[in-house]
């Protein structure tokens, strides 16, 4: 199989946390984002399930020389489903993939935190490349909004945290609390 591509719908939608190959804007029918516990570690991850009735905005991007393997490893958590045909996006025909925790590794959500550096990292990437709207259809189409959010930013755990400006800063926490209870 030739031209192999991953749809990013968190992390990977910040360019800023990979080198991956002609990254551009996309959509993906039939799936929408869910924050996960899991028995992995203690914080919370973002993963994706099956839903006829949304859309999410995501990238697409070519897996360099078509070599998963240190996808693979930054995503060892997920299974990769082949979603090509619930894609759409400008460009060449693609193979895609999306990744979703495995089944096997969810746990009870409770006492897993959803990293602020994390939820940073993810809300830059949807601004950047989609704008305010991006990051309101992110908040949007996420459920799982009930786990407890770690402010980590002084100290971030999230190992491909980025440096956010006032502004984007604001932006994550004006939304986030547009969207805990």
């Amino acid at each position: 199989m030739s031209n192999l591509a991953f749809f990013g719908y968190g992390s990977l939608v910040n360019c800023a946390t990979h080198d991956y190959v002609a990254p551009r804007p996309a959509k993906l029918q039939g799936w929408r984002r869910v924050w996960r516990g899991t028995h992995l570690r203690k914080v919370a991850y973002l993963s994706v399930e099956p839903d006829d009735n949304c859309t999410l905005l995501g990238l697409v991007a070519q897996v360099n020389a078509n070599d998963w393997s240190a996808l693979d490893a930054r995503e060892a958590a997920y299974h990769r489903h082949d979603v090509s045909h619930l894609i759409s996006y400008r460009g060449g025909p693609l193979n895609t993939a999306v990744y979703q925790v495995e089944p096997h590794h969810i746990a009870n959500a409770d006492g897993h935190p959803i990293l602020l550096s994390y939820l940073d990292v993810v809300v830059q990437g949807y601004l950047r490349a989609f704008g305010e709207a991006g990051v309101s259809h992110f908040f949007e189409t996420t459920t799982g909004w009930d786990a407890p959010i770690l402010n980590d930013r002084a100290e971030p755990v999230y190992p491909r945290h980025q440096k956010l400006t006032t502004a984007e800063t604001a932006l994550v926490d004006a939304q986030l609390a547009a969207v805990v209870q």
